[in-house]
């Protein structure tokens, strides 16, 4: 049997036909694509005619015409790279069935927030996919190991959490990963080892644990390993030295321990290697000097001993050399002589020792040299400042000596310079030129003498400026006043002459000024007022006389103060007791004189005074007792009479402290002061205490004429705030009224009454020190009634009301009206669902579904009532009985302070004295309730 010939021409039908329907099918799907990419469009929240996707409609060519959107030969979307268009979005809704041929995905620098969906893991034809610097958030997908093609792999800088999944050694394709800036935790997978095409990974910050995988030893091809700023532990495996194409390898910044794997010198490809700030132990390899591409070197903040070795000396691209704050001992080599690229030298804080070698200053290229905090001694190079280019050296507490060298006099370029705690010599208007740059120089402990060059005025940018513990001479020149920009001036210690002139007051950027331990003579000039920056101001151990100025008072900002030692004479100025920010207060050894001013008892921030070594005299004023924080105190060497006030740091005074004071008494037998005497029962006193009681009793008497007067004005005025401000109802049948001034309806004293049922125990829902409240249903609201017993004074229910009139906070409990009437007094409030904190925490179920996001927000609540009412308002208010009974809570535990019946207001103009009051067992222990106590 033959074969059957077939006609040509239906073979051309055929391939028409499958032509045709191939078409008609591409056709279809890539309707599907734009109609699926249009949806997803619809869900952004803020897109607008004038953003970048304005071009995505419906009668447009999207392969050509839409933002962001490529195609293939067949025009399926095969390309979506929609980087920094500002989408706000989810990828909740994004059409992964309706784009199987995408192969490009960057959806980076927008603000796409939700978690990664797992279905990405189904766009089985893609390359590059990168969600980085979004506001994503969740786990990494584990099947986003099945995407076999992928290349890059970029979800750095979004709030991701959880591990790294294990599965991501399935991506043997990918080059690049990068993870960084998120919340990852968990250890490195070893799987990740499996990825031998890798070039970059990067997962710094993160807070990743554990120990470095050695597996990661495979990843032959690796050129960029980022993993610092994570919480890594243990040692560097020593497979690391298979990775021969490493570039870039950071570590810092975790945990890791060990000696540093000699091995590493033979990744010979490497240009940063980063290990500082981790716990590395032994000493620094050899092997580092065959590293000869190495520009950046960072083996600071670890615990690394030894010398250095002279092989670093061989990295002849070294421009970045950090080595500081380890525990390095001997000799710099000479061979950094060969480091002549470097441009930062960090070696301080060692224990270092010998001269510092000349090679160290070949480079001309040089920035930074740190050699502070070791044993350095011998002269500085000559050629330190070898390119002009040095801006900031750090020599400070060393022992180098001699003279400061000429390159490093006349280097312009600098910015910051410490010579501190050495012995440098030379005369100090020879030795230092003119800065344009210059921001700081400390040249204090050394051994400089000379006099103080007008050429530092045109230092233009020079904030700091510390010359102490020297040999200077001379006064300050003039040009120094010009320096408006300084804001520390630190001459002490030296022996400079002369005045000091009003023009100090041009310095007004100044915080620190210090002075003292010269011999600068004359009055402190009244110019020093307009230092109104000043923090620290001393003056001591100096020849100033005359009075201090009365214009002190200008400080408001000042926490130090001392002008010990000098000649000032008069009386303590009333300026200085309204340094309320004043910490130490120094004016000993002086020759003031007259009275101690009761006003210092304002200063209570004052934690150390002494005014030992004065003439004066008269009592110590009572009112000292009110400075419960001071500490130290030193009046020896005075006039002084009378008993000591009765604080701890009077009490703690030691006998040296008090001592040549004639007519003081104490019966505290270690101070070594006369004894007080008491006065027994029945005997007369002598007449002059009986003046004194008559000059104590005579304003006691007139204050409580003056409050009781008050007390009538502010009756009177509350009567009419109730006739102006609320709603008076007055119920025909009873002539009884209540004032309502926060609730709309007209509430009659009746409709209270009846909703009580006249004060049933049926409706009572607490009970306090001096009411009991119950529960009123009123039309459209329910209110908590504050009804008071017969007994309790009416100012406690004229302070509640006060306060509660005076307050409107959403933390505290709102007032909608009050009724007195000598039938019934009580107070409406707003009712509070859930009753007091003390009777939540008191039942064991309520107090299980208090959990400590909820304890946290009462207390947040209550904090912000407390702030508001003690800092917020103009007229201060105290509430002085805060328990867990005056606490309420809402419904949704939203806590209330209530009670207001203790309340005081304070005035901010003056002291405030309060007799102890609230609930005992809250008061601050100590405390004795029989004492008026100031409110502080």
């Amino acid at each position: 049997m033959g074969c059957a010939h077939k006609n040509p021409f239906d073979l051309h039908f055929l391939l028409i036909i499958s032509t045709i329907l191939s078409c008609f099918v591409a056709a279809s799907a890539t309707i599907s694509e734009v109609n699926a990419l249009l949806k997803w469009k619809s869900t952004f929240t803020n897109q607008t005619s004038s953003s970048k996707l304005s071009s995505w409609v419906n009668n447009t060519s999207f392969c050509t015409r839409w933002y962001g959107v490529s195609c293939n030969s067949r025009g399926s979307i095969m390309r979506l790279n929609l980087t920094d268009t500002a989408i706000e979005g989810t990828f909740r809704d994004f059409p992964f069935s309706s784009l199987p041929n995408l192969a490009y995905v960057d959806l980076s620098m927008n603000r796409f927030s939700g978690t990664i969906p797992s279905q990405f893991g189904q766009l089985s034809k893609l390359i590059y996919f990168d969600l980085s610097i979004n506001q994503l958030t969740g786990e990494i997908p584990p099947e986003l190991s099945n995407l076999q093609n992928l290349e890059t792999l970029h979800l750095s800088e979004n709030k991701l959490n959880g591990s790294i999944p294990s599965e991501i050694g399935l991506l043997t394709s990918v080059q690049e990963i990068t993870l960084y800036n998120n919340s990852l935790s968990g250890p490195i997978p070893s799987s990740i080892g499996n990825l031998t095409n890798l070039v970059t990974l990067y997962l710094y910050i993160n807070s990743l644990s554990g120990p470095l995988p050695s597996e990661i030893g495979n990843l032959t091809n690796l050129a960029d390993l980022c993993l610092d700023r994570n919480n890594l532990t243990g040692q560097i495996p020593s497979t690391f030295t298979k990775l021969t194409k490493l570039t870039y390898l950071n570590m810092f910044e975790n945990q890791l321990s060990g000696e540093i794997p000699p091995e590493i010198g033979d990744l010979t490809s490497l240009d940063t290697l980063s290990l500082h700030t981790n716990k590395l132990t032994g000493s620094i390899p050899s092997s580092l000097g065959k590293l000869k591409n190495l520009t950046i070197l960072h083996l600071y903040l670890n615990h690394l001993t030894g010398l250095i070795p002279p092989e670093l000396g061989n990295m002849e691209s070294m421009t970045d050399l950090e080595i500081n704050q380890n525990k390095l001992t001997g000799s710099v080599p000479d061979s950094f002589g060969n480091l002549t690229k470097l441009q930062w030298l960090f070696l301080r804080d060692n224990q270092l020792l010998g001269p510092i070698p000349p090679g160290v200053a070949n480079s001309s290229e040089l920035l930074v040299l740190q050699l502070d905090t070791n044993n350095f001694t011998g002269f500085l190079p000559e050629t330190i400042c070898k390119g002009g280019k040095l801006e900031n050296i750090t020599l400070d507490d060393n022992h180098l000596e001699g003279p400061i060298p000429k390159s490093l006099g006349d280097c312009k370029s600098l910015i910051r310079a410490r010579f501190t705690g050495n012995r440098f010599t030379g005369d100090l208007s020879e030795a230092f030129g003119v800065y344009p740059h210059l921001d700081f120089i400390d040249l204090s402990h050394n051994k400089f003498h000379g006099e103080i060059s007008s050429n530092w005025g045109k230092s233009r940018r020079l904030v700091t400026l510390i010359m102490s513990n020297n040999n200077i001479t001379g006064a300050i020149p003039p040009k120094i006043w010009n320096m408006t920009q300084l804001g520390e001036l630190d001459l002490s210690t030296n022996n400079l002459n002369g005045e000091l002139p009003e023009a100090v007051g041009y310095l007004t950027g100044l915080t620190k000024l210090i002075l003292n331990g010269n011999q600068l003579s004359g009055r402190i000039p009244a110019g020093i007022r307009l230092l109104t920056k000043l923090e620290y101001l001393d003056l001591s151990s100096n020849r100033f006389s005359s009075r201090i100025p009365q214009t002190l008072d200008s400080f408001s900002k000042l926490h130090y103060m001392n002008l010990s030692r000098n000649k000032l004479d008069e009386r303590i100025p009333m300026g200085l007791t309204k340094l309320t920010q004043l910490s130490h207060l120094d004016l000993s050894h002086n020759q003031l004189n007259g009275e101690i001013p009761s006003q210092l008892s304002s200063l209570q921030s004052l934690d150390v005074l002494d005014l030992s070594h004065n003439n004066l005299s008269g009592l110590i004023p009572p009112s000292f007792e009110d400075m419960k924080g001071l500490s130290y105190i030193d009046i020896s060497n005075n006039n002084l009479e009378g008993p000591l006030p009765n604080t701890s740091a009077f009490r703690n005074a030691t006998a040296d402290a008090l001592a040549g004071n004639r007519d003081l008494c104490s019966n505290t037998t270690k101070q070594k002061l006369k004894p007080c005497p008491l006065t027994p029962p029945g005997i007369k006193k002598p007449k002059k205490n009986n003046n004194v009681v008559v000059w104590i009793l005579v304003p006691i008497i007139g204050a409580i004429f003056i409050l009781y007067v008050c007390a009538g004005i502010f009756t009177y005025y509350l009567r009419r705030r109730k006739t102006q401000t609320g709603d008076n109802n007055q119920d025909s049948e009873t002539g009884e009224s209540l004032s309502i001034f926060s609730y709309n309806a007209k509430v009659k004293y009746k409709e209270i009454i009846k909703s009580t049922k006249d004060f049933n125990p049926n409706y009572l829902i607490g009970i306090g020190g001096y009411s009991k409240v119950y529960k009123a249903k009123l039309p459209g609201l329910i209110v908590a009634v504050k009804k008071l017993h017969e007994t309790t004074k009416n100012p406690e229910f004229l302070n509640e009301v006060r306060a509660l009139t005076e307050i409107r906070h959403r933390n505290v409990v709102k007032l909608f009206g009050f009724c007195s009437y000598p039938s019934h007094t009580f107070l409406v409030y707003e009712y509070m669902e859930k009753g007091s904190l003390r009777k939540v925490l008191a039942n064991d179920e309520e107090a299980k579904l208090l959990e400590w996001s909820k304890r946290i927000n009462i207390m947040k609540g209550v904090a912000y009532a407390l702030s508001y009412m003690h800092h917020d308002r103009s007229t201060p208010i105290v509430h002085r009985d805060i328990t867990s009974g005056n606490i309420l809570l809402n419904n949704d535990y939203e806590a209330k302070i209530s009670d207001f019946g203790t309340a005081k207001l304070l005035k901010t103009d003056s002291s405030n004295w309060s007799a102890v009051a609230g609930t005992y067992g809250y008061v601050a222990p100590g405390k004795n309730p029989k004492l008026d106590l100031p409110i502080t």
